[in-house]
């Protein structure tokens, strides 16, 4: 799309200037949605005919008209796409991200409307699993729910337990990080985080828990007993930032819908040397992603 200029930086102010009506929106949409060129989701053709419609598509073929919404994240999306467009903003270039209580006041919809739209951005949010972590890696499990005094070990109870694995830059500092949610810190489900996001080639080191010991077949791993305040710190440093971000922003999550809030978590963190793109990388993962109902959600977050 000739004279097409990505919105870059985290200026409020800006953005609403750039984004004041739905034209604006619709064209910055379109734009992420068909920057590959256009195929018709009914019929496959290729080919475009004139629309009467700004911003749609007509299939040469089937006639279907196509909307910038269509088969996206943005579907059928009932409070407008300006508004759908600001709560992207505020998840993605805001320091600390927003509470759906918070964006419910902000753009003039109930909370459950709000936190339903932001689960989709959080399913965008998700990792594509095309690049592991390299280098430096720390592995440590981990309990999100009630106070830290109510459970402790292992073996807590009504909490939901995490693995979290991070890729050090230098000695204190977190390149990039990942984090699932486990049933259990049995070998099958640590596994699975090794698999999606940790190269074989990378420098792994864990606890001396008896689940990663398997795992040293397949990756280098060093287990070393954790002792607080002597090592594992880049790690713990991370957890305990996971943790204050919940409790701070969201006060308490549903464990069903955690992973969503892991990947949103994880991706502010991996995009943050790129803060200046990151409504746009937004923008463009929603125009590609499948659109996705309410009851659909926690199967989302689950695979």
């Amino acid at each position: 799309m000739e004279g097409f200029e990505i919105f870059a930086g985290q200026n409020e102010l800006e953005f609403i200037k750039r984004f004041s009506d739905k034209d604006s929106c619709y064209s910055y949409l379109a734009h992420h949605k068909w920057s590959n060129g256009f195929e018709c989701p009914n019929c496959h053709c290729k080919e475009e005919h004139n629309c009467l419609f700004l911003h749609h598509k007509r299939c040469k073929n089937c006639q279907r008209i196509i909307s910038p919404t269509a088969n996206t994240l943005f579907h059928k999306v009932k409070f407008g796409i300006e508004k759908a467009f600001y709560i992207v903003f505020k998840m993605t270039a805001t320091t600390k991200s927003i509470s759906a209580e918070q964006l419910a006041k902000n753009v003039g919809i109930n909370r459950k409307t709000a936190l339903m739209f932001q689960h989709k951005v959080r399913i965008a949010m998700k990792s594509s699993e095309n690049h592991p972590l390299t280098g430096q890696v720390e592995v440590d499990e981990a309990f999100i729910g009630q106070k830290e005094e109510d459970h402790v070990g292992r073996g807590a109870e009504k909490k939901a337990q995490i693995i979290v694995a991070v890729e050090k830059n230098g000695t204190t500092g977190v390149k990039r990080m990942y984090a699932r949610k486990i049933e259990n810190a049995s070998t099958k489900e640590l596994k699975t985080l090794f698999e999606k996001h940790i190269s074989s080639e990378a420098k792994v080191l864990t606890d001396k828990w008896r689940g990663y010991s398997p795992l040293c077949e397949v990756y280098n791993i060093t287990q070393e007993k954790s002792e607080p305040d002597k090592n594992f710190k880049v790690m713990h440093r991370c957890i305990q930032q996971l943790k204050s971000w919940i409790r701070g922003i969201h006060h308490s999550v549903n464990h069903g819908y955690l992973q969503g809030y892991l990947d949103e978590f994880c991706y502010r963190i991996n995009r943050s040397i790129h803060k200046n793109t990151i409504f746009d990388n937004m923008i463009g993962r929603m125009s590609k992603a499948d659109s996705i109902f309410k009851n659909q959600i926690k199967l989302a977050y689950s695979t």
